[in-house]
């Protein structure tokens, strides 16, 4: 039998053949096993075509002595577990008299009394249903004092004990949980970050994108970390290129941006902060949109060395974020009802930040502006009219490809 894996097909059938009269038996299960295994595995019985399968279940029952059927059902623990082994017996249980709510109770009472011992615990168990007419204590009023030690070994009942509350979320007092309501006046800014990679656990640049809900008016900026030290001195260097007064910062609730540094700096400077709402997916839809259509879409998604952050941010400055508000046109979202009652938005009018922002403060009364002080109409049109569109844009990608090179080449020499 130790060989007879490694015969082949036309051997085993003339085995069996000339054996037909002849009846075998195995000697001890376990031997029985591996050798039933390894003739299977050794003919490629997966791969056997039905004659083939026909023949090894014939010569596996003519050499072991078993009945089709037990052969029949090796096979199948074969085909299950790719090795034919043993099946161990289950023995029968009786159903548990306490069930899981028996045990979540018992928790609930130990961990309220502080784990009393058994008798002070079976005392009160009994109190609980019968003085108190508790009706969820039945079963345990009648426990022996034993089979208390018992259930709480029990692996529900330390679960129970160690989970026996929710997790609360932590409060922080930073920020107020609301949508901002500009009322069609720029200055409300949304703000989010975008990750650039990481590589080989070492993270790369992170761009700081800020928009604004009414004008779309987008800065963006980058920092080799979003820690205390580079954040600070990024957001206020993107505050400052926005070329109204700022009103309102909102953001998500990450920690970069919910942190008394930034709390601290926006009250210095008299702007309200609000954050995300919860099951609000929708709070930050505007720079999340920007996120992927105006960032990923330029900078891509492959990773970035963190000391490249001050060369992206002078881009972004020197080229990317005037050809954005001047020169790219968004669309403007126009808020339709139809016959049902049902509000939907939609894109029927494309305009520059620059033309959304000339329209609202030329509307403005005479006296009243949006505009930083030093800043006029005639001065941001004439930074409009130095470039066309087009010839923005080929500028923008030129000093990007020369950015990207930038990158290429110091891989290349490091």
């Amino acid at each position: 039998m130790k060989a007879g894996e490694t015969l082949s097909l036309e051997q085993i059938g003339a085995l069996v053949e000339a054996t037909e009269p002849l009846e075998f038996e195995g000697k001890q299960r376990e031997e029985m096993y591996e050798w039933v295994t390894q003739v299977l595995q050794g003919q490629q019985y997966r791969t056997q075509g039905k004659s083939g399968r026909g023949l090894l279940r014939g010569y596996i029952g003519k050499m072991t002595g078993r009945s089709r059927a037990q052969v029949t059902r090796w096979i199948a623990r074969y085909l299950e577990h790719s090795e034919v082994k043993e099946v161990k017996h289950r023995r029968h249980k009786f159903p548990g008299r306490f069930t899981r709510a028996d045990l979540e109770l018992l928790a609930e009472l130990d961990e309220a009394h502080e784990t009393l011992s058994g008798p002070a615990t079976k005392k009160i168990l009994q109190r609980e249903f019968e003085q108190y007419q508790h009706a969820a204590y039945e079963r345990l009023a009648s426990i022996s004092v034993a089979h208390i030690y018992n259930l709480r070994r029990r692996p529900r009942y330390r679960e129970r004990r160690l989970n026996y509350t929710k997790t609360r979320a932590v409060q922080v007092s930073i920020g107020e949980r609301r949508k901002p309501d500009p009322q069609g006046r720029p200055g409300y800014i949304r703000f989010d970050t975008v990750h650039q990679g990481d590589l080989d656990g070492i993270q790369g640049v992170y761009h700081i994108n800020a928009v604004d809900e009414v004008t779309q008016w987008q800065v963006v900026g980058s920092v080799a970390a979003i820690s205390q030290a580079h954040l600070e001195p990024i957001l206020q260097a993107i505050l400052a290129q926005f070329p109204f007064l700022i009103r309102g910062f909102d953001s998500d609730n990450g920690s970069e941006f919910i942190n008394d540094s930034v709390a601290g700096l926006l009250k210095r400077m008299l702007i309200e902060q609000t954050k995300s709402r919860p099951r609000r997916s929708n709070d930050n839809g505007l720079v999340e949109s920007k996120n992927g259509a105006v960032i990923r879409k330029h900078m891509g998604y492959g990773y970035i060395e963190q000391k490249h952050a001050a060369d992206i941010d002078a881009f972004y400055r020197r080229d990317f974020n005037p050809y954005l508000n001047f020169h790219r046109p968004c669309g403007q979202p126009e808020r339709i009802r139809d016959a049902q009652g049902k509000e939907k938005f939609v894109y029927r009018r494309y305009a520059t930040p620059w033309e959304i922002l000339r329209a609202l403060e030329s509307a403005l009364p005479q006296g009243e502006h949006y505009l930083k002080s030093g800043l006029s109409i005639e001065s941001l049109d004439r930074m409009a009219q130095q470039h066309s569109d087009t010839e923005s844009a080929r500028r923008m990608q030129k000093a990007k490809c020369q950015l990207f090179l930038g990158f290429r080449q110091e891989r290349k020499t490091a």
